[in-house]
């Protein structure tokens, strides 16, 4: 199995010419939104929904982020981002993101980032339920013994 088979869709969407630099492509910051963008989406899916986080008072901080750019994104490009969870344990939780062209499958990035879940009231972080981590385990078949 490759790497992007083992990944689910997260984003799709569209770069617009308000979104380029100064040298025609999508500025950096828009990566950043974009991948933001999907891992809510990731976190959705694994159990990590907006009405989790509402009821148990809840939230997800980053810790970490790096970012490989691979090829440029263009005015009128279709992206799509494909991810995956690579490591769930505790209080934190690792995952990956692809960015893709989504009309020639050319890889345009790829991030990678640490976050974890905080108690929103004591601002502290505490413990993935285990309902989150049985999803990741089921959905990217991860083996955290």
């Amino acid at each position: 199995m490759n790497e992007e088979q083992a990944m689910i869709e997260t984003y799709r969407g569209v770069v617009y010419p308000d979104q380029l630099d100064h040298m025609d492509h999508m500025n950096v910051k828009w990566y950043t939104a974009k991948f933001d963008e999907a891992t809510w989406h990731l976190f959705s899916a694994i159990g990590i929904t907006s009405e989790y986080m509402r009821e148990q008072n809840k939230g997800m901080a980053a810790l970490e982020q790096h970012t490989l750019y691979k090829a440029e994104a263009r005015a009128g490009d279709l992206l799509l981002v494909k991810s995956r969870v690579l490591e769930i344990r505790g209080k934190i939780v690792k995952f990956l993101h692809i960015m893709l062209n989504a009309e020639t499958l050319l890889e345009t990035a790829r991030t990678e980032l640490v976050a974890a879940q905080i108690d929103r009231e004591t601002r502290r972080s505490c413990p993935l339920p285990d309902v989150v981590i049985d999803s990741c385990e089921e959905l990217f078949e991860l083996s955290n013994s």
